[in-house]
């Protein structure tokens, strides 16, 4: 890692790569990585949920009462006929 404690993309790849970081094969769950959404296991699905990041899990969170709510307003001011 260097002088900021940033690891470098050397060791974010191994992270990524060592199936001990990978609960059940889809949970991404690495105390070491501060990352809070790194890439999936196949990158080109997009990203995941650091379960060991309470900021990712918080952030997740707020994302599923966000979706909530959006969808709870949305359907209360529907139209009924």
């Amino acid at each position: 890692m260097n002088i900021e404690n940033k690891p470098d993309k050397e060791t974010l790849e191994q992270w990524h790569a060592d199936p001990a970081n990978w609960k059940l094969g889809v949970f991404y769950y690495n105390k070491k990585d501060k990352r809070i959404f790194p890439p999936k296991r196949i990158g080109y699905l997009g990203w995941t949920i650091n379960f060991a990041n309470p900021l990712s899990i918080g952030a997740f969170v707020l994302m599923l009462v966000g979706i909530l709510l959006i969808t709870t307003w949305l359907n209360g001011n529907k139209v009924h006929k």
